[in-house]
């Protein structure tokens, strides 16, 4: 595990030598001291990325040379899978399988931001059509400069990559700051970024306190772009502090996403998205699909079902092979989470399954699956996301009845609808205020489709080629081609 901070190419204590506990969520235990950046070594890491940008080869290289960098570094995330993946369950508390699954997609975003920056070399500029035939004009696609990522702990290694990959692959240079609570593969990236001899300056990583480091980041003069993922509160302040310099931002800010599910709907494969869609990583997802919205007539079968399969998880240490259920990442997310379930009995809600640690499971911070019943549409736990595997479940009366229960939110970041009536799907899939849509299943991801919501849930989309367009601006060059005058005061004939 690593030690230090890595800026400008080197691995360096921090200015002020703090540390903070890095502890596994199964046990409890601290399992590493990691360094505490605070203002100076963001300070540090900037005037590093600012120099490598303005003075380095970086953004002056070819697509095709950015990408033997980011090919390199997939290979090697895909070849330490298993290491990586092991130290991502230490440090976030996820299933090994989950873990391993999630280095995979790493080191395939990082191959495919690869083909993508090789493409850049193709099609370096794009014409653009004039009503004037005196004049040419093209549009070329820059690197926007210095960029800043705040990334959370929920998928460490993953959301690392989902920024870092694309900001690379358009030629910017970058301030990495991961989240307290699981910063250690993000240093275990800095250290692939050395190996591959990434040039310095190009990737920095700080770690360190939201205060100390992530705030000094999003509001540093010299940093030209913004990318946070993370909750609405943060997310608000850091668009407030990007609007001082008036910095371009990217936001992908949490929901509360609904899942429709139509009586005509298969209840084994229902019962199954459904539970993927909550219990998978805990239910520490973004777009989890927290609110399950049931036809009346299938509720009953279908609640009873799903509380039946629910029993059967079996929650553990993420290292041990069965586990499906690992704890929440931390002591402050686990008693948070026990409040706003309390919080939902006491407005009225029933617990029809969970809601409590896990028998014989005293040591870290394990919940049970937890399936809510009864709750008012305008009560905090349907409102409000929850981040854990704790799911709300309602019955609807019609397709009407269901498409406005579902949109009833300040989030908008996903939906899904399930019903063997492909038409239905499609004309309820529309109907959703929602970026990210499924229909007959819930939560895959891929790097080649766009990534974000609208409303509360966020500003801009990631991935595919919507990823890389976060890191690039637009310029447009147009020429007077005519060897008339313009003939705005000199006129043809007043020539000499």
């Amino acid at each position: 595990m690593k030690q230090n901070l890595f800026i400008d190419g080197q691995w360096q204590a921090p200015v002020r030598g703090g540390t903070f506990d890095v502890v596994d969520p199964a046990t409890e235990l601290v399992i590493h001291q990691a360094p505490a950046g605070t203002t100076e070594d963001i300070e540090k890491a900037v005037k590093a990325a600012r120099h490598a940008f303005d003075t380095g080869p970086w953004p002056r290289m070819s697509g095709r040379e950015r990408a033997s960098y980011l090919r390199a570094i997939s290979q090697i995330i895909l070849a330490r899978k298993q290491e990586l993946g092991r130290l991502e369950v230490l440090d976030n508390g996820k299933p090994l399988p989950e873990a391993v699954w999630d280095m995979e997609d790493a080191a395939g975003c990082f191959a495919y931001y690869a083909g993508l920056a090789e493409e850049m070399d193709a099609k370096p500029e794009e014409t653009v059509p004039l009503s004037d035939a005196r004049f040419s004009s093209k549009v070329v696609r820059e690197p926007i400069g210095v960029a800043g990522a705040i990334i959370p702990w929920n998928y460490p290694l993953l959301m690392a990559s989902w920024k870092v990959a694309p900001a690379l692959a358009a030629g910017c240079t970058m301030v990495l700051k991961p989240s307290e609570l699981t910063p250690l593969t993000a240093l275990e990236l800095a250290g692939i970024a050395e190996e591959v001899g990434l040039p310095a300056g190009v990737l920095n990583v700080v770690t360190g306190m939201g205060p100390d480091a992530g705030k000094p980041l999003s509001e540093h003069p010299q940093i030209d772009k913004l990318a946070f993922t993370g909750s609405v509160p943060t997310g608000s302040r850091i668009m407030a502090a990007a609007a001082r310099d008036i910095k371009n931002v990217s936001l992908e800010l949490g929901g509360k996403s609904p899942f429709v599910v139509f009586a005509d709907s298969d209840i084994e494969k229902a019962v199954e998205w459904i539970m993927f869609g909550i219990f998978w990583n805990q239910g520490q997802v973004c777009s989890a699909t927290s609110r399950v919205l049931v036809e009346e007539s299938f509720y009953p079968a279908l609640l009873e079902r799903l509380v039946g399969e629910t029993a059967k998880i079996r929650i553990g240490n993420g290292l041990v092979d069965g586990t499906l259920l690992g704890p929440l990442v931390s002591k402050g997310q686990y008693d948070k989470v026990l409040a706003m379930i309390e919080r939902a009995r006491s407005e009225g809600a029933t617990i029809a399954y969970g809601g409590k640690r896990p028998v014989g499971m005293e040591t870290g911070f394990f919940l049970e699956p937890t399936i809510l019943t009864d709750m008012a549409e305008d009560s905090f736990i349907w409102r409000e996301e929850i981040f854990a595997p704790v799911v709300c479940i309602k019955p609807f009366k019609n397709e009407d009845d269901a498409i406005r229960m579902a949109n009833d939110s300040r989030f908008g970041l996903a939906a899904a609808v399930m019903s063997k009536d492909r038409k239905r799907c499609e004309r309820v899939a529309r109907a959703f205020r929602a970026g990210i849509v499924w229909i007959n299943c819930s939560q895959p991801t891929f790097t080649e489709a766009p990534w974000g919501g609208y409303k509360q849930s966020g500003i801009g989309r990631e991935l595919g080629i919507w990823g890389l367009n976060n890191y690039l601006e637009v310029k447009q060059i147009t020429s007077f081609d005519s060897e008339d005058a313009w003939g705005w005061y000199l006129k043809p004939d007043d020539r000499p």
